[in-house]
């Protein structure tokens, strides 16, 4: 037995973070002993400051009422005993919480810098013990000590809303420090505090207009005296070799400038009640990309290759001599196999370096890029790929979750989805990474966040973001801007987009089990359902009110309207509804019993009326849309006993749209979910493994290596599509991940953090072999199976359970199944191990064609259609026929063959030797 992944808060030894409801999470392996007892204690300065004692083991996690000091280091140990007893260590710190400054802000009096340092030298002549550096800058800001990075982070200090609350960095420097002469240097750009924001030209200077730093050099030496080097007017500054620099624009960098002209920084008096201990994960390289190809145009460009589309840095390694300015462009596709940045709209999105002759590496500072292909002008010698690379930005998120299965496309599908993620989460969940956006669009993050939190690790990324929601809310009386931070657009108040103030953390709570962000953002999510009850036009509807509906769906019938077909009043009901009914379930889990009576009453008053509005009676719709059925089941608007009738009513809607989506960002999440929970399976994989347009996998089949803004941003033939609006490193309708999780792999109903589980899978022939994990914080749900295993039809699955979590075995088509050996009942109940169950289902998942195919279809697999002229030439009858190619040739009556060809002579036992013959055979792609 050993105990290993000790989290702090969801994280790994954090430091400097805002600990506030500390939680200690831990996975426990090699063991299936019951009974055990658990213990927490926490340590500072060898000094026990908490002590759970042992306690039954009945979770995985410790919630810790413990009143934490600013700037101090805790030992954290975990016991676990049983028959054996065993433990382990982590560590955690706290940064300057509400500990006043001695430090203060400090400027350069010329505001129009691009690129500020500051810098101080001092020294050091004893022995060091300990020394932390506490630290921020506005815009951005990097800091150096004895010429070397501190930290392996970028774009600190994130991106925040810098009026309301700016995060502090902290860095263990003690082994940066020299028993010597030192220089501590900060370097700042504009970033999103001062530098142009937003699309349509954007906006500037919207936080302030002038770079500033701010920080505490803590030494603590090993004699017990202490020091602090503070920002004060004792440092000095000047312009540096950026000069010009945007998170939009990129950079341009000139080696050949000299650092001089240093003189005396400005103090500013400015207020540090904004400084809070930081929520953001760092943001870090996780991988660096190579060139796959150097590309000579038909234009004749040189163009760097890197294989994927995704979001980080451009560095090279100058060899150019003195004074060669080189210019590096950016773009996610090339058009008739030349370099494209037209969908990058004004976004500049390029660095250019004059090289001071000195070979090394170099890179971009206060910026990053979307994109796959690198366009290179301005060198003098030979470009060689090895001296490029691509290091890949996103915020420090540790992977989850992973499914793979037999198809590659699938596969590659779901590759694209996990970049989508990587490429947009940098800090706030971004709309995209290339053009001029990339902002925190709360829609695209609500619809998205079930997926994102199975993909990878998000808790803190989403209680961060969740923060900047709640300071956007606290500034509009409850409404949530279309995004946060806002960057300076107070327009907001959408439906799904403003719902993200509850929805995010709910599904954050149902995921982790761990109720911080509720808590943090409570009054938050009263306030949004507060604000639509004040601005709706009609009581207990939401009605009347700006919406962005069904966005870009495929159903609208204005031309060029993005917002689809759907009703947006009946949309943002729906959502009112559950918005309300999600406060209602919070209030209930916080003990806030008046809170929960009120919302939940409210909440039934809403259902009641969106009942009244757009359901019959009987049961019927009143929209007949794809996406209004999918919300209709998803949210249980339908009462139980008037399911079927809604059902009924999307399948035939689908199959008016031949099984295809017209769903736009408000169905597309939900619609496979529905079909499949309510007996559609089949139906749901039809339109999942859809190749043609509008599907996932047109994107595939074109290339794509992330998640495209729209179905068909990129048109059949390669270009562009003409109507604009084309990220192709979008994230949002990759939320059918989550349907992939849930009902291809088959993690189904569970508790909140994962506990208990329902292993549920829908099997399909399409995808025979599924192999994938989660691993949520009590260890790794690894699953795979295979169908129809050999030619009994066998099912074959292995599944890994974790300590401390129970798995409800739920297989289709079955009553029981055999499981290492022993034979249990469907609806069994497992604990840790390891398990291979396997069964031979009531009916097998082979594909076999239908009375219903069509003849063109039959009459294009020549292996049935010699098994029938066997018995009939029946099928000649259809050769010169284009009509009755159309229709289904098993659906016709005896008679009605005679009456349409009476020369072909056919009995009736043939034609039901035909028929069997037809429905018995499997269709060509099923075929061993």
């Amino acid at each position: 037995m050993n105990i290993t992944n000790i989290q702090i808060n969801h994280m790994d030894k954090p430091i400097g973070f805002d600990l506030s409801g500390l939680r200690v999470d831990f996975e426990t392996l090699g063991t299936n002993k019951t009974n055990l007892k658990k213990q927490l204690i926490i340590s500072s300065d060898g000094q026990i400051v908490y002590d759970s004692k042992p306690i039954s083991y009945s979770n995985n996690y410790f919630e810790v009422p413990l009143v934490l000091k600013a700037r101090t280091h805790y030992e954290v140990k975990i016991i676990i005993s049983g028959s054996e007893e065993v433990e382990a260590e982590t560590f955690f710190e706290t940064g300057k919480m509400d500990e006043k400054w001695s430090a203060s802000w400090i400027a350069n009096k010329n505001k129009d810098l691009q690129n500020t340092l500051f810098k101080k030298d001092f020294n050091v002549d004893k022995d060091i013990k300990k020394a932390r550096l506490y630290i921020t800058g506005l815009g951005l800001y990097e800091a150096y000590l004895n010429g070397k990075k501190i930290g392996d982070e970028y774009l600190t200090p994130g991106s925040t809303a810098y009026d309301k609350w700016i995060e502090v960095q902290t860095y263990d420097v003690t082994d940066q420090l020299k028993k010597s002469a030192n220089e501590l240097m900060i370097s700042t750009g504009d970033g999103w505090y001062k530098g142009n924001i937003g699309f349509n030209g954007g906006k500037t200077n919207i936080y302030g207009d002038q770079h500033m730093t701010i920080a505490e050099l803590h030494i603590e030496y090993e004699d017990g005296q202490t020091q602090v080097i503070n920002t004060n007017k004792s440092w000095q500054t000047t312009s540096g070799k950026i000069t010009k620099s945007g998170i939009y624009y990129g950079e341009d960098y000139d080696a050949t400038i000299e650092l001089k002209d240093w003189h005396d920084v400005q103090v500013l008096d400015r207020d540090t009640s904004v400084l809070k201990d930081r929520l953001s994960l760092p943001i870090t390289v996780h991988e660096n990309l190579k060139p796959v190809e150097l590309i000579q145009t038909p234009k004749g460009e040189n163009v760097l290759d890197f294989g994927q589309n995704h979001a980080g840095l451009i560095e090279f390694y100058n060899r150019e001599p003195k004074g060669t300015k080189i210019t590096l462009e950016v773009g996610e596709i090339l058009q008739e196999g030349n370099f494209y940045r037209g969908n990058l709209r004004d976004a500049r999105a390029a660095f250019t370096y004059i090289s001071n002759g000195k070979e090394g590496w170099v890179r971009p500072h206060f910026t990053y890029y979307g994109f796959r292909y690198v366009k290179i002008t301005g060198n003098t010698l030979p470009i060689n790929s090895d001296d490029f690379r691509a290091p890949v930005l996103y915020s420090d998120m540790q992977e989850t979750g992973n499914i793979e299965t037999d198809n590659e496309l699938v596969n590659r599908l779901l590759k694209n989805i996990q970049w989508g993620q990587k490429s947009n989460f940098i800090d706030v969940p971004t709309d995209c990474p290339q053009r001029d956006e990339r902002l925190g669009w709360s829609g695209d993050a609500n619809i998205f966040s079930n997926t994102a939190a199975l993909n990878m690790n998000v808790f803190e990324f989403f209680k961060k973001y969740a923060k900047d929601m709640a300071v956007e809310q606290e500034d509009h009386n409850g409404m949530l801007t279309m995004y946060a931070p806002k960057m300076g657009d107070d327009d907001g108040g959408a439906a799904i987009w403003g719902d993200a103030a509850t929805f995010i953390p709910w599904n954050m709570y149902e995921a982790y089990g761990d109720p911080a962000i509720l808590e943090q953002n409570y009054s938050e999510m009263k306030s949004w359902v507060d604000w639509i009850t004040k601005q709706t036009k009609v009581k207990d509807l939401w009605v009347g009110t700006f919406q962005f509906g069904d966005w870009l769906a495929l159903d609208g019938e204005v031309p060029g309207l993005p917002t689809g077909k759907t009703d947006e009043d009946y949309i943002a009901s729906v959502y009112y509804y559950a918005s309300t009914k999600i406060v209602a379930n919070t209030a209930k889990l916080l003990d806030k019993t008046e809170d929960f009576e009120k919302y939940q009453k409210q909440a039934e008053r809403i259902l009641k009326a969106i009942r009244d509005e757009y359901l019959t009676p009987n049961g019927k719709l009143a929209l007949d849309t794809q996406t209004a059925y999918a919300l209709a089941l998803y949210f249980n608007i339908v009462p139980e006993n008037k399911k079927e009738h809604v059902i009924d009513d999307l399948v035939a809607r689908l199959n008016k749209d031949n099984d295809h989506l017209k769903t736009g960002f408000v169905g597309t999440p939900f619609i496979n979910q529905v079909l499949s929970e309510n007996g559609h399976h089949k139906l749901a994989m039809k339109i999942f493994m859809q190749e043609d347009f509008p599907s996932w996998l047109y994107a595939v089949k074109l290339g794509a290596t992330t998640v495209w803004e729209r179905w068909n941003s990129v048109e059949a033939d390669g270009s562009m599509n003409p109507e604009g609006m084309n990220s192709l490193n979008h994230y949002s309708i990759g939320a059918i991940m989550e349907w992939v999780y849930r009902y291809v792999l088959g993690i189904r109903n569970h508790s909140a953090g994962y506990q208990t589980i329902e292993f549920a899978p829908e099997f399909d022939y399409r995808l025979k072999h599924v192999k994938g994990h989660y691993h949520s914080s009590y260890g790794d749900l690894d699953i795979e199976y295979q169908i129809e295993a050999d030619e009994e039809h066998t099912i074959k699955i292995h599944l890994t359970v974790p300590y401390g979590v129970t798995v409800k075995v739920d297989l289709p088509r079955t009553d029981k199944f055999n499981i290492n050996g022993e034979i249990k009942a469907n609806g069994a109940e497992l604990t840790v191990g390891d398990y291979e169950i396997s069964y031979i289902p009531t009916q097998d998942y082979i594909e076999r064609y239908t009375e219903t195919t069509p003849v063109a279809v039959i009459m294009s697999d020549q292996e049935l259609v010699n098994e029938i002229n066997k018995v009939s030439d029946v099928l000649k009858m259809f050769e010169n026929d284009p009509n009755g190619l159309q229709g289904p040739m098993g659906g016709m009556s005896l008679a009605k063959i005679n009456e349409i060809n009476p020369s072909i002579n056919i009995n009736e036992v043939e034609f039901e030797r035909i028929y069997e013959i037809l429905t018995k055979t499997p269709i060509e792609s099923e075929r061993n």
